[in-house]
């Protein structure tokens, strides 16, 4: 009966899923599987960390209800990142919103701010809840690339020319999940100029802002003079403090924005736990070795994964950012599609991927893998992955 929920019928089936019922399922009957499909971080959160959550949760008028908006100390330290980071200014009463997670802060924004019939410019292929949370939320979705090239352009103009109603909303997402495609500052400083011009909110999720490799730090919208204006921007601590079931992510920017996201989680939520609130300003006002040391693994991991992936038959470009490699498919392969694909890496060869089709119609020649194994394993990811091209008839060069 969910087919007559009005919601339900405008959700697609959730592809992704498909291949995690399969890894599931080779799980349960014994398979060793090599699991690159979903990011999830493998690291444990710096020990200080711990130790806050496990002593503030000792006290005993720690358990009550806590803040929708976040405790105020938490959003002070939030401030905090972003004066030191990235040279930008945050009133942390009226421009920092705590969320539980990206997920949840994007989702209820849509719910603030989407009217049904809205039309909101998403990317394609883009990580679901850049387009399904404004599905939910009443809007219709019309794709831009996401590459950020001349094209990118040139598709934002067309839409603003062509599209009825007018388009309100702009997603964008540098690095991008699931492409790693990265931005320079004068990227941002066009789109702010492009959201004053065409009256459109933009929303930017910087929820990979730590992992950038090969020394180009990426860069925030905020950065911009009079981004504000227009934008609102949110992080993530799931990847930068391996913090990921924590559920600790925030919004900041737009005073009116902020508002409204701050008024619909008061009637959706108490906020998170307190003492996961406090431990996660321990992490943001404490030591910061952690992220040069994701920084390093994951670059690490990276270049054993394109070296390793190369040798076997399977040239994959260097993600410049995330912890993800966007992979084409094999060219010997690429008409049996994303998904089968995807599929047939984890019955042949024990190895989970994510396909490119589920990041949207864009997306499909790809497969999305994530780098969230250890370098052995790696490794044996791919020799697994090069007995399986052999066996279709994909030659490989080396050992």
């Amino acid at each position: 009966m969910n087919d007559q929920f009005y919601r339900m019928k405008r959700m697609p089936p959730y592809v992704i899923a498909e291949v995690n019922a399969m890894r599931h399922a080779a799980r349960l009957s014994g398979q060793d599987i090599i699991d690159l499909g979903m990011g999830n971080p493998d690291q444990p959160p710096p020990q200080h960390v711990i130790d806050k959550l496990c002593e503030v949760a000792a006290k005993p008028d720690a358990h009550g209800y806590s803040q929708s908006k976040g405790i105020p100390g938490l959003r002070r330290a939030q401030a905090g990142y972003y004066a030191r980071r990235f040279g930008v200014e945050l009133d942390p009463d009226s421009e920092v919103v705590v969320t539980m997670g990206s997920k949840e802060g994007l989702s209820s924004l849509a719910t603030a701010i989407i009217a049904p019939g809205d039309v909101v410019l998403a990317p394609n292929p883009s990580y679901p809840i850049h387009t399904f949370g404004f599905i939910i939320a009443g809007a219709t979705i019309r794709s831009v690339p996401t590459t950020p090239d001349e094209h990118y352009w040139e598709s934002l103009e067309r839409a603003m020319s062509y599209t009825v109603p007018r388009p309100s909303v702009l997603v964008v997402s540098y690095p991008s999940n699931p492409t790693a495609e990265t931005v320079e500052l004068p990227f941002y400083e066009r789109l702010v100029a492009w959201a004053k011009e065409n009256q459109v909110w933009v929303v930017s999720d910087l929820a990979y802002s730590e992992l950038y490799f090969d020394g180009k730090p990426t860069r925030s919208i905020m950065e911009v003079p009079g981004a504000k204006d227009v934008a609102i921007e949110f992080t993530s601590m799931s990847k930068t403090y391996s913090m990921a079931g924590w559920r600790m992510g925030f919004a900041v920017g737009n005073k009116q924005l902020i508002a409204a996201l701050t008024r619909v989680k008061s009637y959706l939520d108490y906020g998170a736990f307190t003492p996961i609130q406090a431990a996660a300003c321990a992490a943001l006002n404490g030591p910061q070795d952690i992220i040069e040391t994701n920084r390093e693994l994951y670059h690490k991991r990276r270049d054993v994964m394109v070296e390793a992936f190369g040798r076997a038959g399977w040239d994959i470009p260097p993600p410049p950012a995330s912890m993800f490699a966007w992979a084409p498919l094999p060219p010997a392969l690429k008409s049996m599609g994303s998904l089968e694909f995807s599929k047939q890496l984890l019955t042949q060869a024990q190895v989970a991927v994510a396909p490119g089709v589920g990041y949207g119609e864009n997306g499909e020649g790809y497969v999305r893998i994530a780098m969230v194994e250890n370098e052995q394993r790696l490794r044996q990811a791919a020799r697994n992955i090069k007995r399986y091209l052999q066996s279709v008839g994909v030659n490989s060069s080396g050992a």
